[in-house]
Protein backbone atom coordinates (compact mmCIF):
# COMPACT_ATOMS: atom_id res chain seq x y z
CA UNK A 1 0.00 0.00 0.00
CA UNK A 2 1.08 3.50 -0.81
CA UNK A 3 -0.29 6.67 1.06
CA UNK A 4 -1.23 9.65 -1.09
CA UNK A 5 -0.09 13.16 0.64
CA UNK A 6 -2.35 15.76 -1.22
CA UNK A 7 -0.53 18.18 0.85
CA UNK A 8 1.28 19.62 3.49
CA UNK A 9 1.04 21.92 5.74
CA UNK A 10 2.88 23.99 8.56
CA UNK A 11 1.50 25.80 11.40
CA UNK A 12 4.29 27.82 13.41
CA UNK A 13 3.59 29.69 16.68
CA UNK A 14 5.88 31.68 18.34
CA UNK A 15 6.16 33.59 21.95
CA UNK A 16 8.44 36.18 23.17
CA UNK A 17 10.61 34.62 26.09
CA UNK A 18 10.07 36.01 29.85
CA UNK A 19 13.10 37.97 29.54
CA UNK A 20 16.24 38.96 26.78
CA UNK A 21 17.94 35.85 28.72
CA UNK A 22 15.21 33.89 27.72
CA UNK A 23 14.93 31.81 24.46
CA UNK A 24 11.09 32.72 22.42
CA UNK A 25 9.01 29.65 22.35
CA UNK A 26 8.69 27.85 19.06
CA UNK A 27 5.81 25.56 18.59
CA UNK A 28 5.47 23.93 15.14
CA UNK A 29 3.09 21.45 13.56
CA UNK A 30 3.05 19.40 10.56
CA UNK A 31 0.46 17.96 8.77
CA UNK A 32 0.10 15.59 6.19
CA UNK A 33 -3.30 15.47 4.16
CA UNK A 34 -4.03 11.65 3.08
CA UNK A 35 -6.42 9.76 1.15
CA UNK A 36 -7.67 7.41 3.63
CA UNK A 37 -7.02 4.14 1.89
CA UNK A 38 -10.23 2.14 3.85
CA UNK A 39 -13.05 5.43 3.79
CA UNK A 40 -16.01 4.18 2.93
CA UNK A 41 -15.24 0.07 2.94
CA UNK A 42 -16.69 -0.57 6.58
CA UNK A 43 -14.48 -2.93 9.39
CA UNK A 44 -11.55 -3.77 8.12
CA UNK A 45 -9.89 -6.04 10.30
CA UNK A 46 -6.27 -6.18 9.60
CA UNK A 47 -4.97 -2.52 9.02
CA UNK A 48 -0.96 -3.68 9.44
CA UNK A 49 -1.04 -2.67 5.73
CA UNK A 50 -1.79 1.01 6.47
CA UNK A 51 0.83 0.88 9.59
CA UNK A 52 3.13 -0.54 7.07
CA UNK A 53 2.81 2.43 4.63
CA UNK A 54 3.33 4.59 7.53
CA UNK A 55 6.93 3.89 7.44
CA UNK A 56 8.01 5.81 4.37
CA UNK A 57 5.05 8.70 5.96
CA UNK A 58 7.28 9.01 9.00
CA UNK A 59 10.39 9.31 7.07
CA UNK A 60 9.57 12.00 4.71
CA UNK A 61 7.51 13.96 7.88
CA UNK A 62 11.03 13.40 10.05
CA UNK A 63 13.50 15.06 6.85
CA UNK A 64 10.41 17.86 6.62
CA UNK A 65 10.63 18.68 10.42
CA UNK A 66 13.81 18.52 10.76
CA UNK A 67 14.70 21.22 8.76
CA UNK A 68 11.89 23.20 9.70
CA UNK A 69 13.06 23.04 13.51
CA UNK A 70 16.76 23.26 12.85
CA UNK A 71 16.96 26.76 13.64
CA UNK A 72 15.32 26.29 17.20
CA UNK A 73 16.03 22.44 18.31
CA UNK A 74 13.62 20.13 19.52
CA UNK A 75 12.87 19.55 23.30
CA UNK A 76 9.09 18.18 23.15
CA UNK A 77 6.96 16.78 20.98
CA UNK A 78 3.16 14.98 20.25
CA UNK A 79 1.50 13.39 17.58
CA UNK A 80 -2.63 13.60 16.19
CA UNK A 81 -4.69 12.57 13.80
CA UNK A 82 -8.06 13.69 12.34
CA UNK A 83 -10.07 11.46 10.14
CA UNK A 84 -13.14 12.60 7.74
CA UNK A 85 -16.79 11.05 8.35
CA UNK A 86 -16.25 7.89 5.69
CA UNK A 87 -13.40 6.22 7.96
CA UNK A 88 -13.05 5.54 11.67
CA UNK A 89 -10.24 6.50 14.54
CA UNK A 90 -8.56 3.42 13.78
CA UNK A 91 -7.73 4.37 10.56
CA UNK A 92 -5.34 7.39 12.47
CA UNK A 93 -4.35 5.20 15.25
CA UNK A 94 -2.61 2.72 12.38
CA UNK A 95 -0.85 5.31 10.86
CA UNK A 96 0.67 6.66 14.72
CA UNK A 97 2.27 3.86 15.24
CA UNK A 98 5.82 3.32 16.53
CA UNK A 99 6.52 2.02 13.09
CA UNK A 100 5.51 5.86 11.77
CA UNK A 101 7.30 7.29 14.63
CA UNK A 102 10.65 5.99 14.83
CA UNK A 103 11.62 7.66 11.70
CA UNK A 104 10.51 10.99 13.17
CA UNK A 105 12.90 10.39 16.46
CA UNK A 106 15.96 9.60 14.33
CA UNK A 107 15.45 12.34 12.07
CA UNK A 108 15.38 14.91 15.05
CA UNK A 109 18.37 13.28 17.19
CA UNK A 110 16.30 10.58 19.29
CA UNK A 111 13.60 10.87 21.67
CA UNK A 112 13.08 8.25 24.67
CA UNK A 113 9.72 9.31 26.08
CA UNK A 114 6.85 7.76 24.56
CA UNK A 115 4.70 10.42 21.98
CA UNK A 116 1.71 11.73 23.55
CA UNK A 117 -1.03 11.09 21.04
CA UNK A 118 -4.41 12.00 20.47
CA UNK A 119 -6.89 11.24 17.21
CA UNK A 120 -10.63 11.89 16.49
CA UNK A 121 -13.27 11.61 13.76
CA UNK A 122 -14.85 14.86 12.52
CA UNK A 123 -15.77 17.00 9.52
CA UNK A 124 -13.39 19.65 7.69
CA UNK A 125 -12.59 22.84 9.99
CA UNK A 126 -12.92 20.25 13.37
CA UNK A 127 -10.38 21.46 15.72
CA UNK A 128 -7.77 19.12 17.50
CA UNK A 129 -5.97 19.60 20.59
CA UNK A 130 -1.83 18.37 19.90
CA UNK A 131 -0.94 17.09 23.21
CA UNK A 132 3.43 17.54 23.61
CA UNK A 133 5.12 16.44 26.31
CA UNK A 134 9.40 16.48 26.67
CA UNK A 135 11.31 14.25 24.51
CA UNK A 136 13.56 12.66 26.31
CA UNK A 137 11.57 12.73 30.05
CA UNK A 138 8.14 12.33 30.14
CA UNK A 139 8.22 13.58 34.05
CA UNK A 140 9.57 17.27 32.65
CA UNK A 141 6.33 19.16 33.68
CA UNK A 142 7.54 22.61 32.49
CA UNK A 143 6.99 20.80 28.99
CA UNK A 144 3.32 19.83 29.36
CA UNK A 145 2.02 21.84 26.46
CA UNK A 146 -0.16 21.58 23.23
CA UNK A 147 -0.80 23.14 19.79
CA UNK A 148 -5.09 23.81 19.03
CA UNK A 149 -5.27 23.03 15.61
CA UNK A 150 -7.86 23.71 12.91
CA UNK A 151 -8.08 22.95 8.68
CA UNK A 152 -10.63 25.07 7.01
CA UNK A 153 -10.74 22.23 4.60
CA UNK A 154 -9.75 19.05 5.78
CA UNK A 155 -9.87 16.22 6.31
CA UNK A 156 -12.49 15.52 3.81
CA UNK A 157 -15.12 12.63 4.02
CA UNK A 158 -12.11 10.42 2.31
CA UNK A 159 -9.07 12.15 4.57
CA UNK A 160 -7.05 11.61 7.33
CA UNK A 161 -5.02 14.45 8.48
CA UNK A 162 -1.50 13.29 10.17
CA UNK A 163 0.03 15.46 12.58
CA UNK A 164 3.05 16.06 14.45
CA UNK A 165 4.06 18.73 16.82
CA UNK A 166 7.11 20.27 17.92
CA UNK A 167 8.64 22.60 20.74
CA UNK A 168 12.18 24.02 21.33
CA UNK A 169 11.59 24.30 24.78
CA UNK A 170 9.20 24.38 28.12
CA UNK A 171 5.95 26.71 28.53
CA UNK A 172 6.71 30.00 28.75
CA UNK A 173 6.42 31.19 33.11
CA UNK A 174 6.27 27.33 33.88
CA UNK A 175 6.96 27.54 37.61
CA UNK A 176 5.13 24.62 39.19
CA UNK A 177 7.61 22.43 39.91
CA UNK A 178 9.09 18.60 39.21
CA UNK A 179 12.05 17.73 37.00
CA UNK A 180 13.63 20.07 35.14
CA UNK A 181 15.10 19.93 31.32
CA UNK A 182 18.58 20.61 32.40
CA UNK A 183 18.28 17.62 35.30
CA UNK A 184 17.18 14.52 33.09
CA UNK A 185 19.23 11.58 32.22
CA UNK A 186 16.93 10.86 29.42
CA UNK A 187 17.80 7.50 30.18
CA UNK A 188 14.41 5.54 30.36
CA UNK A 189 11.99 8.09 28.81
CA UNK A 190 10.33 9.21 32.19
CA UNK A 191 13.45 10.96 33.85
Amino acid sequence: MNLTVKRWLTFHEQFPGEDSTQADLHKVALCAVLDNPYAGQGYVDDLSPLIQASVALGHEMGERIKRIMEPYGVQSYGKAGLVGVNGEQEHANALLTSDFANPVRDAIGGGQAWIASVTKCGAPGTTIDVPLAHKDALYVRSHYNNMTLQIADAPGPNEVVIIMAFANRGRINARVGGLKHQEIDGSNGLT
